[in-house]
């Protein structure tokens, strides 16, 4: 099922991943993709912020993942370094995929072989006066 979205701020994005992050359980895995500064990082605070947790969410774009400590972990991954899907798979990433986290995959379209069937597909598209088209699609399996 998908469901599109358009938000007009950063905020309203934040707001968006709130409502993402409360219909997530342990296990799930959001892969987003979209342009450079289409809102990856902003959506991914707001999940954050859904999930109750207090930390202080950062693009792990040179660090290649954050971690944010709660009673659901959140796995923040940043594949845009990454040349492929073998340089994630020397980060042991099934650890983080199949524990009992929440996996956050930004530039997931870089390892395209790795994201699951029953991954959250989150796709931005930046419009006319800067509006985010964002397609969230959720397997109906997950629902």
């Amino acid at each position: 099922m998908t469901i599109l979205h358009k938000t007009k701020s950063q905020a309203e994005t934040v707001k968006l991943g709130e409502k993402l992050g409360k219909s997530l359980k342990p296990g799930s895995i959001v892969a987003l993709t979209g342009n450079l500064g289409a809102g990856k990082t902003y959506l991914t605070k707001g999940i954050v912020k859904g999930l109750g947790l207090k930390s202080a969410v950062r693009s792990p774009t040179f660090v290649i993942m954050n971690i944010y400590p709660g009673k659901i972990p959140v796995f923040h991954f940043d594949c845009y370094r990454l040349k492929d899907e073998t340089d994630m798979e020397k980060l042991g990433y099934e650890e983080y995929f199949y524990g009992e986290g929440i996996t956050i995959i930004e530039w997931a379209d870089r390892i395209p072989g790795i994201i699951p069937k029953t991954a959250v597909k989150v796709e931005f598209r930046i419009g006319k006066d800067n509006v985010r088209k964002i397609s969230v699609n959720v397997p109906v399996k997950n629902i």
